[in-house]
């Protein structure tokens, strides 16, 4: 990568499934807006996507599938690296040389950990660790900042405590990054009012055919209120979904139909119709872009990065005396 004079931005998607819009609004959007202002990185995360995928077929469908919607929501490969984590063994390098570093009583403080222990689910060692390969993914770059969700705030911290004990014990090596969060968007709800999330199947994808995005928004949960009967936007599912494709002010517009007494079918009705035409130019986008062209981008950023991580590395190694 070529020295820009712009602060770095890493972030990345695990190629788990179809990207939803609570991925898009929560993270992906940020992406496409920010390209400018950054010198940015955004990753195919693959290592990260084995703690739940163990078919390579599907795994390597994803990865492709996940390229092609990077291009198709608007990423510029002339401006934005867009790379394979697996492509760039660094990665998995920097983060065992973190594993040797960490406790496991730290780890275990994580909240994947913790709301997987919680629902007494047999835990792999990867989802345990997975935070030190996410500190690896952020500070391999020189990264300034990370955008993620208001839940997800935890691994950017993990990732400082990381890099504040390496520079305690070996030397001043990493910058501390910081957490990029938009204030006007936290978590994205799903379909059943709980945060969306590909693990509690609550999800709407982002280029689902249009007859399973209008079977999907029809079975977003509401409450027992009749028809013409007022509803709070603030309670109400359907509208905590509706206002991320809105401005303040057809935020507001909706929000008061609701407290008039919209029904929820309408309401449903309206935000798919709102969901279609947003995301309309980007479906059609999609459709024009090949797996050939897709794979090139990959490539590219991948030599990109990876110029980047064998320096940070050499660094490394010196510190803690491999060298």
């Amino acid at each position: 990568m070529e020295k820009s004079g712009k602060p770095i931005l890493l972030s990345g998607v695990k190629p788990t499934g179809r990207p939803h819009i609570g991925n898009y609004f929560g993270a992906m959007k940020q992406y496409v807006d920010l390209q400018d202002q950054y010198q940015s990185l955004v990753m195919i995360a693959d290592y990260h996507a084995l703690t739940s995928t163990q078919e390579a077929a599907i795994l390597r469908a994803d990865i492709l599938d996940l390229a092609i919607d990077f291009l198709a929501i608007g990423l510029d490969p002339e401006k934005v690296t867009i790379f394979q984590q697996s492509a760039v063994g660094e990665h998995t390098e920097l983060g065992w040389i973190f594993n040797c570093l960490t406790t496991m009583p730290y780890l275990a403080r994580a909240h994947a950990y913790k709301d997987a222990a919680a629902n007494n689910r047999e835990v792999n060692v990867g989802l345990f660790d997975y935070p030190l390969l996410m500190a690896a993914d952020i500070l391999l770059y020189d990264t300034a900042v990370v955008p993620v969700g208001q839940d997800q705030k935890q691994h950017v911290e993990i990732a400082r405590d990381t890099a504040e004990k390496f520079n305690r014990l070996f030397g001043e090596t990493f910058r501390l990054p910081e957490p990029l969060i938009l204030s006007t968007v936290q978590t994205v709800i799903g379909l059943d009012g709980r945060k969306m999330s590909k693990s509690y199947r609550n999800t709407i994808p982002l280029f689902a055919p249009a007859e399973e995005t209008a079977r999907l928004v029809m079975s977003i949960k509401t409450d027992s209120k009749g028809a013409t009967d007022p509803k709070d936007p603030e309670t109400c599912t359907v509208y905590q979904i509706h206002k991320l494709f809105l401005n303040a002010d057809q935020a507001k517009a909706l929000a008061d139909e609701y407290r008039n007494g919209l029904p929820y079918g309408d309401a449903k009705k309206k935000l798919f119709s709102t969901y279609m035409d947003y995301f309309m130019a980007m479906r059609e986008k999609r459709a024009k872009i090949t797996p050939a062209q897709a794979r090139e981008v990959v490539e590219s950023g991948a030599k990109r990065a990876k110029s980047v991580a064998i320096g940070t590395m050499a660094k490394v190694r010196a510190a803690v005396g491999l060298l």
